[in-house]
């Protein structure tokens, strides 16, 4: 009897999985944007898993791309909020995602390609998944004071298990991304809100 509740758990556990993939893949994301050529999908041809996440920032491309550099920089400790971010092809960039009870997780990317106000491309540098997994940042300008800001993310495993591992805890990864974008969005929107007020 032990056996068959184990199973039927196991079971209810993949079926939820499944059912919860669905969502998290492409949150915010329309069926258009998850499905469309990016740049920087290239470096990881075949995929073991994408996932394409999209929301709308109240701020021009100029300052949400600031952001998205700060926010990251800001998380992971390498950066002050006054600080000026200035990067290269080539460069290191080190950047925190939101993780549960308030911790940050922070990763070692290294900048594969980066064209102001349109896109920046980053790749793992982190040892043993160096190449593997690719994050890049599209920003579309919807009128002059909008920006619908797009995050996705390649990963290429080599092993089945890699896999299920990170079907695993995918839900969390959703949760981290999710949190990126719109700390992006807040400190986007909140700087052009002090920026529009009039001097006293």
């Amino acid at each position: 009897m032990t056996t068959i509740r184990r199973v039927a758990k196991a079971t209810a556990l993949l079926a939820a999985l499944y059912c919860s993939r669905r969502y998290y893949r492409n949150w915010g994301a329309t069926k258009a944007e998850s499905q469309m050529s990016l740049v920087g999908d290239a470096l990881v041809r075949d995929p073991a898993i994408q996932t394409t996440e999209a929301v709308y920032v109240d701020a021009p491309v100029a300052a949400v791309l600031l952001q998205v550099l700060r926010t990251g920089q800001l998380a992971s400790g390498f950066c002050r909020p006054d600080d000026v971010v200035d990067i290269a092809v080539g460069d290191p960039l080190h950047v925190g995602f939101p993780g549960p009870v308030g911790r940050h997780h922070t990763l070692r990317f290294t900048v594969v390609e980066i064209v102001p106000d349109s896109h920046i491309v980053l790749s793992l540098a982190e040892p043993g998944l160096a190449g593997n997994v690719v994050v890049s940042f599209h920003l579309q300008s919807h009128w002059e004071d909008r920006t619908r800001l797009l995050m996705r993310v390649r990963v290429a495993l080599r092993h089945p298990g890699e896999v299920f591992a990170v079907e695993l805890i995918r839900p969390l990864m959703a949760l981290g991304i999710r949190g990126f974008l719109l700390s992006v969005k807040r400190r986007a929107e909140r700087t052009k809100s002090s920026s529009a007020r009039p001097a006293a």
